[in-house]
């Protein structure tokens, strides 16, 4: 759904020279090739119509870009209950159950709604026990729900240039802020304001609320950078709280999972001596990813993996500056180093009542490479029935994860090119929006938010394997991008690869 709007932007960002033609048609034909099985868009009518319009270019302004507005309009409507209705059918028409789930979670997310506030949803759902008709009823309840009115107090410990402040109707003085709490029944132990705003924004859910208000302090503290005197004062406290919600919520986001595990498994983490490294600047490019607000984090994010995966000596190709290879590449080192990173979790995640001989041979390995290979040939030889979570808090996705890697061993080739293809969308979604900010001067894309979202645990994987391989190796990225591409055309072919040495140099395999 997110996608169809995206690209029906993407005509606008064409007509004015942000996007070329050339990254629209990319962009369209992924989005053609992707829509099949996506059942709530509709049977037959709706899915002819997009089909139709997809097969062309759509220019702004053309009739075929108002047509696919209309078709957005009649997809939007229904889409979930359309999903719901694929839960009563026939067993061997159904979907996967991962697929559905992505679908409802991905659209509910795109709605606006928090994670946090979908995560409390599915614990409710579960401890209720609810079926699968039960869930995708109460999902298209919650998209036919519309956004409600969050009342928002957001204190001010320091308040620089108090004067300009007083005169706004939503300004709240020290006492009437401590109030303000007490009414809405939040503990205002410890807290000394020195004033604070009080705002009404429009959410799906509190959470939303809160990550509105965090934006609202963002260009607070942004302005404040340009005071000649108090330079940067504004000091928010590092809550928000908002009415008819129990607890404060933290002014500093949850962190966006780009997470580059190898400074700390491999000791990197305060060996900053000595010169500064290509591996330096993306990192520092790439630090406002997890927590910074969200144009300087897909700038910088994209900044990263230029600057690590792209070359002069590059094709030049007609989507801006011919840059898109580099999520092309990043795409490729992520898909590879998947299986050993989802392989060696299941390992840890065996865990039979009582043990059986994979549990007692992944504990004498000494390697994740081999608990990898251990759990490859007991998927070969039973499939995803071969491993056992019993023993663990996380079974629920740890299921759905051995039937993926069981997948894969039964056809490599096919299933790896499948996830790079997947990984590229979500790469290149966060190159246009880098565009669209830098080129454009737009701030607020459709799919802004949502490609920070997918792309920052992406880029963080991608920037971890791409760490290793330069101190394990020495391996300069393009290099490791290229060992990546060879493996998805080699994989499981006559050289032997297997898909836990993807990216491991060829004599370790041989």
């Amino acid at each position: 759904m997110l996608a169809l709007e995206e690209l029906w932007e993407a005509g606008y960002w064409q007509a004015h020279g942000v996007l070329s033609q050339t990254a629209c048609d990319w962009q369209r034909g992924e989005l053609t090739a992707r829509i099949g099985p996506d059942r709530g868009l509709g049977g037959r009518e709706l899915r002819r119509e997009l089909t139709e319009l997809l097969r062309n270019p759509l220019p702004d302004p053309s009739p075929a870009r108002r047509r696919l507005k209309e078709i957005i309009s009649h997809v939007r409507v229904g889409y979930l209950e359309r999903w719901a209705a694929e839960v009563n059918v026939p067993v061997e028409e159904r979907v996967k159950p991962e697929r559905y789930s992505r679908a409802v979670a991905s659209h509910l997310l795109d709605l606006g709604y928090s994670t946090g506030h979908l995560k409390a949803w599915a614990s409710d759902l579960h401890r209720a026990r609810a079926t699968t008709a039960d869930i995708a009823e109460s999902a298209a309840d919650l998209a036919r729900t519309p956004a409600g009115t969050f009342e928002v107090l957001v204190a001010l410990a320091r308040v620089p240039r108090r004067e300009l402040a007083e005169p706004l109707e939503n300004w709240l003085g020290k006492g009437k802020v401590v109030g303000w709490l007490r009414e809405h029944g939040h503990d205002t132990s410890g807290v000394r304001p020195g004033g604070g705003f009080v705002y009404q924004v429009r959410a799906r859910d509190p959470f939303g609320a809160a990550e509105q208000a965090r934006q609202l302090v963002e260009r607070m503290t942004a302005r404040a950078q340009f005071l000649r005197r108090d330079r940067g004062g504004v000091e928010p406290f590092p809550y928000i709280w908002i009415a008819g919600h129990p607890q404060a919520v933290p002014l500093d986001p949850p962190a966006r999972g780009a997470d580059v595990l190898t400074l700390v498994k491999e000791g990197h983490l305060y060996r900053v001596t000595g010169r500064r490294s290509r591996i330096d600047e993306a990192l520092e490019l790439a630090a406002a990813l997890n927590r910074g607000p969200v144009v300087p984090a897909v700038a910088g994010a994209w900044a990263a993996v230029e600057s690590l995966l792209s070359h002069p000596d590059d094709p030049k190709e007609n989507e801006r500056s011919g840059k898109a290879v580099a999520a092309d590449r990043m795409a490729a080192i992520i898909a590879c180093s998947w299986p050993r990173a989802e392989l060696t979790a299941l390992a840890y995640r065996h865990k039979p009542r009582n043990p059986d001989d994979l549990a007692r041979a992944v504990t004498v390995c000494t390697t994740n490479r081999e608990r990898a290979a251990m759990v490859v040939e007991a998927l070969r030889a039973k499939g995803a029935e071969g491993l056992d979570f019993a023993g663990t808090s996380t079974k629920y996705s740890d299921h759905p994860a051995a039937r993926r890697m069981a997948d894969l061993i039964q056809n490599p080739r096919a299933v790896l090119n499948d996830v790079a293809s997947t990984f590229r969308v979500a790469l290149r979604r966060l190159y246009r929006a880098r565009n669209i900010i830098l080129h454009g001067g737009a701030p607020r894309g459709v799919a802004l938010e949502a490609s920070l979202r997918t792309a920052a645990p992406l880029v963080g994987a991608g920037l971890d394997r791409i760490v290793h391989a330069t101190y394990a190796e020495e391996l300069a990225p393009l290099d490791l991008a290229a060992r990546a591409d060879v493996a998805l055309r080699l994989v499981d072919g006559e050289t032997g690869l297997s898909v836990v040495d993807l990216l491991e140099p060829a004599s370790t395999h041989h």
